[in-house]
């Protein structure tokens, strides 16, 4: 008769649990990557294959010795990058912290209590008089442990574990966009450098001409008009200088910053010396979703957003914990640890949700609104990256085409200002000629800097938006 009721209880229980498991299979639902299209990502005049640029290393992407120090300077001690790293140990303190709900708390009590009842109480003893006074001593053990039936406690542990990859994709974003910055700043500088050079080497010769033109005054080849033109356009040239200076300074504090390190000198290479690859291979579009770390992390954002959604549904079913507690009660203090003063009890809860002010359905609606909004801010951040690459792609072809024609617009006006001042030592021009030969040089030789560094930044946008900058090299570093 007792087998017999054992195996009804020991049927009914597993019967229940069945019924539960299943239960919670419908609450919670199974997180699916969201899909988006990335045939036409982005236009392209190249050829496409698997490689792409962002599997090479930043370390063989920059050739520079003194841009790789810098590089790696930036990626020890910048701010913003220290910053990512402890977001992410907080992240890794939040998915502990998630995986040890699923274990029971357990914790330790101990009580010491004295009770005295005053003589006018209601308390009477057996014998009719008052209730003396009297200590209590206990020292017990209390554990509480709630089962996740519905699912609740393995929803918060996805969504903790999608919250840390999240952070880990935004510290490989915050490196690829500081790698892109140094390497950016880098080359600004440089250009900076290349222009005051050639403001320098210009009123260097500028000078020389004025001189020229006073001896040609002196023939009575040209007037003083000429001369004071001369004096004017040396200075033209030369008041630019204090602000190159100031530009430049600017530009090296600013790098400096991004090192972590206080404002000062920054080590550097000429403009002319600086390589580029070979070929730029820009691999297929759905490689982005794998390259980009903004894109992961947006992709882990919404995977959260969706765990958290989960989680919301299941406060709407009741909840099962078992508590249990024991230890040692006593009245006497001696009598504490003795076999006779053990105690124990175990207590199991269900708790179901009637009417709770509406917060469960708050929290409910406020998940499903942030999960959408997680969905959109991914399929932004996948056309956003498309765009950077279409950009990138677009800016370096158009300076490879001004480079070109640079070149022969400054052959041109080289040969200009050589034939002007041949003609002016014959009578055969006016200083205007020269002047304006001159003044068209320079801005040539000057837009020709900004075509390289346009090459070059290009070069490091193209690197950065098709998501390079994380991967180790062969050497770890």
């Amino acid at each position: 008769m007792n087998f017999m009721r054992f195996f009804h209880r020991r049927t009914l229980l597993v019967t229940i649990a069945s019924l539960l498991f299943i239960a919670s299979c419908s609450v919670t639902k199974k997180f699916k990557k969201p899909k988006v299209e990335t045939n036409k990502l982005y236009e392209h005049d190249v050829k496409l294959d698997s490689t792409s640029l962002a599997d090479m290393p930043w370390q063989e992407l920059f050739s520079d010795p003194h841009l790789r120090d810098l590089i790696h300077e930036a990626m020890q001690n910048n701010p913003d990058l220290q910053i990512a790293i402890q977001q992410i140990k907080e992240a890794e303190a939040n998915l502990y912290q998630s995986k040890m709900s699923f274990i029971p708390s357990l914790s330790a009590n101990g009580d010491v209590s004295y009770n005295e009842p005053s003589d006018n109480s209601s308390s009477f003893g057996r014998n009719g008089g008052s209730i003396k006074a009297n200590e209590q001593y206990s020292i017990s053990l209390s554990s509480s442990w709630e089962a996740d039936i519905w699912g609740k406690l393995s929803s918060t542990k996805r969504a903790a574990y999608a919250q840390l990859l999240q952070s880990q994709a935004v510290r490989r974003a915050v490196q690829t966009t500081l790698i892109a910055d140094v390497a950016n700043s880098y080359y600004n500088l440089m250009a900076l450098d290349a222009k005051l050079r050639i403001t320098q080497q210009t009123v260097q010769n500028r000078k020389q001409d004025v001189e020229t033109m006073k001896q040609l005054k002196q023939s009575a080849q040209v007037t003083g008009a000429a001369v004071v033109q001369s004096m004017a356009n040396r200075y033209n040239a030369e008041v630019t200088i204090p602000d190159l200076k100031q530009q430049i300074k600017e530009q090296e504090n600013a790098l400096s910053i991004l090192l972590g390190r206080a404002p000062g000198r920054i080590e550097r290479s000429e403009l002319n010396a600086q390589s580029i690859p070979d070929t730029l291979q820009v691999g297929v579009p759905a490689q982005l979703l794998r390259n980009r770390p903004d894109i992961i992390a947006a992709e882990n954002s919404f995977r959260a957003a969706f765990e958290t959604t989960n989680n919301a549904r299941t406060y709407f079913y009741p909840s099962l914990t078992i508590t249990a507690q024991g230890g040692f009660s006593s009245l006497d203090f001696n009598d504490l640890l003795k076999p006779g003063s053990i105690f124990a009890n175990i207590i199991g809860g269900l708790t179901e949700p009637i009417f709770s002010q509406g917060r469960n359905k708050a929290r409910l609606k406020t998940a499903k609104a942030r999960q959408q909004e997680s969905l959109i801010d991914y399929k932004n951040t996948v056309r956003n990256a498309g765009r950077e690459v279409s950009d990138a792609l677009s800016s370096y072809q158009h300076a490879e085409e001004k480079i070109s024609l640079r070149e022969q617009q400054i052959d041109a006006l080289e040969k200009s200002v050589s034939y002007s001042k041949d003609l002016l030592n014959y009578g055969k021009a006016t200083y205007t000629d020269v002047l304006t030969s001159q003044q068209n040089l320079l801005a040539a030789q000057l837009s020709r800097v900004n075509d390289k560094l346009q090459q070059l930044t290009s070069v490091v946008s193209l690197y950065r938006s098709l998501g390079g900058g994380w991967k180790k090299s062969l050497s770890g570093n």
